[in-house]
């Protein structure tokens, strides 16, 4: 028979238990905003105002790319890494709700800084991973490697004879040749690490962070990207592919909103 002292001890025990399931936790909400720009200044599309550091004159007419692993790292170093869409979020121009992306239950505390991955890892580039438009819709030839676009800036160039000439600058997985042959596939995504600047993650508050893509740096530091010399498709083409992979380790900024 139990006594009453032990009666109280388990008492005591059970709600010491509860207690620590039931702890509260202090969270709040990240809200990410993709901002795509050049120069600084917000894309105007569908007119041929722009002119990259090769001396091409261009216009955009859409622009859809996807990121992945996106982790926030805190003040202590410890790594918040997202779960929803399995940190993936897809972006396109034309939907203005992809520019927008909800990180609900992030643990309270100072962030320094945001990383992501451009593009997608291999276990998730896989044919069939997506079943639903839109991100189906990026879908890369099985026969240059398969899974997905990591980004498809799609518009114009004006050439050395004045003629306007479609470009598709896509990025993706890359390929090999020999002897008019694919000998080996090219993973061609790489790491995006940016600094915050005073990103504090309160209860109940909602924190926005600006993820800004300025479009020219792709074709500038430290390679100078030109048409005339690439093109205006570029999926079977990886000196392209690691020169925009290269570039693109100045393209992304952060910027914070209150």
């Amino acid at each position: 028979m139990v006594s009453r002292k032990g009666l109280l001890l388990c008492l005591l025990l059970a709600f010491s238990l509860w207690g620590c399931r039931h702890k509260k936790e202090h969270v709040g909400d990240v809200r990410i905003h993709f901002d795509i720009q050049v120069d600084g200044q917000e894309v105007t599309y569908h007119a041929l105002t722009y002119q990259n550091a090769a001396g091409n004159h261009y216009q955009m007419d859409e622009v859809r790319f996807f990121v992945s692993d996106f982790t926030l790292i805190s003040h202590s170093g410890s790594r918040y890494k997202v779960p929803e869409n399995a940190g993936i979020h897809y972006v396109d121009n034309n939907l203005a709700e992809t520019q927008d992306w909800l990180l609900s239950k992030v643990g309270e505390g100072k962030y320094d800084s945001v990383s992501f991955v451009f593009g997608l890892l291999p276990d998730q580039n896989l044919t069939g991973y997506f079943v639903n438009p839109p991100e189906n819709n990026m879908a890369w030839p099985d026969a240059l490697g398969g899974g997905y676009h990591y980004m498809q800036i799609n518009g114009k160039w004006l050439s050395t004879n004045d003629s306007l000439k479609p470009f598709n600058l896509h990025t993706g997985i890359g390929q090999r040749w020999e002897n008019g042959e694919i000998v080996e596939f090219v993973q061609n995504y790489f790491r995006v690490t940016l600094p915050l600047s005073d990103c504090y993650v309160e209860e109940e508050t909602v924190q926005n962070i600006g993820i800004v893509m300025d479009v020219n740096e792709w074709f500038q530091h430290p390679h100078r990207f030109d048409f005339e010399e690439f093109g205006g498709s570029i999926m079977q083409n990886q000196e392209a592919q690691e020169l925009l992979r290269e570039n693109g380790a100045t393209v992304f900024s952060t910027r914070m909103f209150p």
